[in-house]
Order: C-alpha cells, then structure tokens, then sequence
C-alpha cells in the first residue's frame, strides 16, 4: 500500500463515475491503533469562484484549484500516483481556507 505524506498531491480512485482525480494529503500519518485514512482536499478544474477554491499552481496538474469545501477522507488503497508536492506557502492556502470554512479561523 502507498504511504503518502502531508502536502503530497496524489491522483487517487474515488469512485466517482470511473473517474480518477487529483487529491492533496491534508492529514498527517496516522498510527498502528488509528483508521489507515487520509484526509484529502480534491483538485478540481471546474471553478465556481467559491471562496474555498485554492488557485494553485502545482507542477503536473491542470490549472483549476483545490476545493476545500470537497474534504474527505480516503483509504491507501485508493492511491495510485503521486503526482507532486506542495510548498509550505501553497500548505499553509489549503489550511488558511479550511479554517475559514470550518469557522475554526481566529
């Protein structure tokens, strides 16, 4: 099974109409006594204008933005490629709307 790391951006299986999506690893790694999950922001290429769409450039991916407002978890077994790596600035965005979305921002 693939072992992702926090900021990485993975192209996983979500089920979703057979499609096979981009996702950033938001979570950090769990532990033997946690649930093997992920907690994933999608990437998506159809933009709303919403204020919890992060306009990223990530080498790799098309150009679009990380909808935080998608939040979810996901198993290894849905991985299949990592795809790049954020920067702590583009890391810091994603947790910045999160935040704001969750109202857990000061």
């Amino acid at each position: 099974m693939p072992i992702a790391k926090r900021g990485e951006v993975w192209f996983a299986d979500l089920g979703f109409a057979a499609k096979i999506r981009p996702i950033l690893i938001l979570s950090v790694p769990y532990l033997d006594g946690d649930y093997a999950l992920y907690a994933v922001v999608p990437h998506t290429t159809s933009l709303r204008g919403s204020n919890f769409e992060v306009k990223l450039t990530v080498h790799g991916l098309r150009e679009g933005a990380f909808n935080v407002q998608g939040l979810f978890a996901v198993p290894p077994a849905k991985l299949l490629r990592k795809i790049s790596q954020l920067l702590p600035d583009q890391i810091e965005s994603v947790e910045i709307a999160v935040k704001k979305w969750l109202g857990l921002s000061r």
